[in-house]
């Protein structure tokens, strides 16, 4: 089989497909993103991922199984220690993170914030775990009132600075996240993303800009993606992709404000002439839905999403290969608000495959798309990974 000019990744956010063989070892039982969701809505409306395979993976209900599925189709289990976004990511494009980035479930060390609180001359506020919604109605007000910086975290291994536009301008804000990152690279904190969390608004009206912006640490290796652009490739960075590996390897950067936004930006980017990679993460899932343990928003976020992907197949020509898989779970039923250790999906389609898909062996790693997406443009493949193109019949 000839190889393929373009590679089309796509990353749904947190969309595990169940529990994944070692999740007590992160505290997580019974987690079943997908499962539980279909579960909580009487069924998934996803049509397009069935046509797919998705329910050939495991069964979801709502989403019958295909009897002839357009995919090669499995589920894949991650080999990093870490259950977070960038873990996930990392490993996608090749990487195997043996040391988890650190987490702050009490709120961050006081030394610390005296160094933010030094540094700014401004007060830090909040210093805890909490949904980015919640804390600025919280102390937005007194935020608006004082000046002080909302900092605050997640089940994830970062630190967010929320604060009005009219209050700290962005230039301010993005000044004072430059600084927490470097100051948070190493041991004792290990961070793996400060995040500038900007907002407008009343008190009791607040909501959050699109002026969001991602610090995060660079990837410990060389990824697949530095590979490509070091061959002269496209990689095309679609919403926080650009983010989450602090520009390497990237190309082009594309910045989306939401799903729908992302899915837009998609099909654009499916017009243009380009040899290499276009990879984009859709964040909704996780952000809006998962970590508010919201399983109907999510559901439904899942039913729009899966109604563009006609839009997608619609582009795609015999020389696209088109990947839809998962970085982590985030099972909204579950207790707490912190992702969950699943295994995710795996969907591997081409207009090329005249005779459909099939299954595929479940896969060990998730760094078995970057070996393949290096195997198709023949540049050094990463470390981690086993290519499954040659299955691609």
């Amino acid at each position: 089989m000839s190889k393929f000019k373009r590679i089309h990744l796509i990353v749904l956010d947190s969309v595990g497909i169940g529990e994944a063989p070692d999740a007590a070892q992160f505290d997580d039982y019974d987690v079943d993103t997908l499962g539980h969701i279909a579960r909580e809505r009487g069924g998934l409306n996803m049509p397009n991922m069935g046509k797919l395979g998705l329910s050939n993976i495991r069964p979801i209900e709502g989403i019958p199984a295909a009897e002839k599925p357009l995919a090669y189709y499995t589920k894949m289990q991650e080999a990093s220690n870490g259950k977070d976004t960038m873990t996930g990511h990392w490993e996608i494009m090749g990487l195997n993170i043996a040391v988890p980035f650190r987490v702050f479930p009490d709120g961050f060390p006081d030394e610390l914030i005296q160094r933010i609180e030094e540094h700014t001359g401004r007060k830090v506020i909040g210093n805890k775990p909490a949904s980015g919604t919640e804390i600025i109605d919280e102390l937005g007000e007194e935020h608006v009132k004082t000046g002080a910086l909302i900092i605050y975290t997640s089940a994830d291994s970062v630190l967010q600075i929320a604060a009005h536009e009219e209050v700290v301008p962005l230039k301010e804000l993005y000044e004072i996240c430059e600084f927490c990152r470097k100051i948070t690279l190493e041991d004792p904190y290990m961070l793996g993303r400060i995040i500038a969390r900007p907002f407008i608004g009343e008190p009791g009206n607040f909501s959050r800009t699109s002026n969001r912006h991602d610090y995060a640490l660079k990837p410990f290796g060389r990824t697949t993606m530095n590979e490509l652009k070091d061959a002269g490739l496209d990689v095309i960075a679609l919403g926080k992709i650009s983010d989450i590996y602090d520009g390497e390897g990237v190309t082009k950067a594309v910045r989306t404000k939401s799903n729908m936004d992302g899915m837009d930006k998609l099909v654009t980017t499916l017009d243009e002439e380009f040899t290499g990679l276009s990879f984009l993460n859709l964040v909704d899932f996780d952000a809006v839905y998962g970590h508010r343990r919201n399983p109907q928003g999510y559901g439904q976020a899942l039913d729009d999403y899966d109604a563009r992907l006609p839009e997608v197949f619609a582009k795609l020509t015999d020389d696209d290969l088109l990947i839809i898989t998962a970085d982590h779970g985030n099972d909204p039923t579950y207790r707490g608000t912190d992702h969950t250790r699943e295994y995710v999906p795996l969907l591997v389609y081409s207009p090329r495959f005249a005779a459909g898909g099939k299954e595929l062996a479940v896969r060990k790693t998730f760094a078995d798309i970057g070996a393949t997406v290096a195997d198709n443009f023949g540049v050094k493949l990463p470390e981690h990974g086993t290519s499954f193109l040659a299955e691609l019949q």
